[in-house]
């Protein structure tokens, strides 16, 4: 009965976070020109599906989304391309889109519809950079345990599309930016990069910041970072003036409606954040210290009650196993509550994808440690081998959704009885 409440307050988050309603409510005043529709992330199809419904002006546009995340659309085409590394795919895609925005007027409209994972679906290397060097970027940002805020910082200075880029291009044409967002705090500049809206951060910070999570970049990355070239846009500069942005569906948004169902069966929901940072095994110790001091002594919040927290946490790789941020969350979380009787909990990507594997999460209770031992798991050797996926899926404890048509970061819950 547990983990069937956990799925519905997984799904209602999903369900919060789907597209046709959040993008009817915010459309664009139409333009006296065209109407082009660009995007980019796991959510743009689903977007771009939802615009076109609601839309009852001509429009014509292209959209990358992730390979299977793919939309029918009458009017604007839709391309996949591959996330987390990008690929040849995203490569042309952009190039297209850098293309059908070009030669605008000031009488013209261009609807940008942003989500997470744009970073990787749109590849744009900047002069002296290759296809492979920003794949190599993205496999050694993916693997440092950078936040998502930093990575998008770093990744800014080697395209040509990113950090506002993509919006000054457009100009003089007006550029109108629909966000769902999956970042901590819900900055629109952070998701996918920003690629019409200008990343706060200098060439500089950049530069610290890759002294301190030590990445081995490219050698003609390390010599673009050096140098000033290809500097992005400031927030501040003209070309934005008459933009405007929007975050049409979030991971507040969502942790509420989750909280509402919670309450609707008779279970208080503490939100404890939308934006929780760090890496998942650190983060996972937090929330089990909080469960256990529920369970055992009924404070700070009384039982029963169900936690909610969202936001993007990191792995840095250690191992060569298998799993996403929220399998090794849960795997941690298992570890820190076992034997503790009445904790369950789910955690997973609101995307259906966890990582590069095809489960959304997982689901953990205090009898999971147990279970892996029984199945010849040695729970600590998986989360030291980065191998969470494996150790849940021995178990038959995946939460498999497939793509969910959003992306609102991560979502997780936990039941205390």
């Amino acid at each position: 009965m547990d983990r069937i409440l956990l799925q519905s307050l997984f799904e209602a988050a999903v369900a919060k976070a789907q597209p046709a309603l959040a993008v009817r409510l915010n459309l664009p005043p139409k333009p006296v020109g065209r109407t082009l529709v660009i995007g980019a992330g796991k959510a743009s199809a689903q977007m771009a599906k939802a615009f076109e419904a609601a839309w009852d002006g001509p429009l014509s546009g292209l959209v990358v989304t992730r390979y299977g995340y793919g939309e029918t659309c009458e009017r604007i085409e839709i391309v996949e391309a591959a996330h987390p590394v990008p690929d040849e795919a995203g490569f042309l895609a952009a190039r297209r889109i850098m293309e059908t925005v070009s030669g605008l007027s000031a009488d013209d409209l261009v609807v940008a519809l942003i989500s997470g994972g744009g970073s990787s679906l749109l590849p744009a290397p900047a002069l002296g950079l290759t296809l492979d060097d920003e794949q190599e970027i993205n496999r050694t940002l993916l693997a440092s345990g950078a936040p998502i805020g930093v990575m998008n910082l770093i990744r800014n200075q080697f395209s040509t599309i990113k950090g506002g880029r993509l919006a000054a291009h457009c100009a003089p044409a007006r550029v109108a930016t629909l966000v769902v967002s999956d970042v901590p705090g819900d900055d629109p500049a952070i998701v996918a990069s920003g690629p019409t809206i200008a990343l706060p951060g200098t060439r500089e910070l950049a530069r610290k910041y890759a002294n301190l999570y030590r990445l081995q970049l490219p050698p003609a990355a390390q010599a673009l970072l050096a140098g000033e070239d290809n500097l992005a846009p400031l927030p501040s500069d003209p070309v934005f003036a008459q933009h405007t942005v929007r975050t049409i569906a979030s991971a507040a948004l969502s942790l509420e409606s989750a909280a509402d169902i919670a309450r609707s069966q008779g279970i208080e929901a503490a939100i404890l954040s939308d934006s929780i940072e760090g890496e998942s095994r650190d983060v996972a110790q937090v929330h089990a210290a909080m469960a256990r001091e529920i369970a055992v002594r009924n404070r700070p919040f009384n039982k029963p009650v169900v936690l909610l927290s969202g936001g993007e946490t990191t792995v840095t790789l250690r191992g060569k196993g298998r799993g996403g941020r929220n399998a090794e969350f849960l795997l941690a979380f298992a570890i820190a509550i076992d034997g503790v009787e009445g904790i369950s909990a789910v955690a997973a990507d609101t995307d259906g994808i966890d990582g590069s594997e095809d489960n959304a999460g997982a689901f953990a209770d205090g009898g999971t440690a147990t279970r892996l031992r029984h199945a010849g798991i040695d729970p600590l050797v998986a989360l030291a081998n980065n191998d969470a996926y494996s150790a849940f899926a021995a178990i038959g404890d995946l939460l498999v959704t497939g793509p969910t048509g959003t992306n609102v970061n991560d979502f997780r819950a936990i039941l205390i009885r």
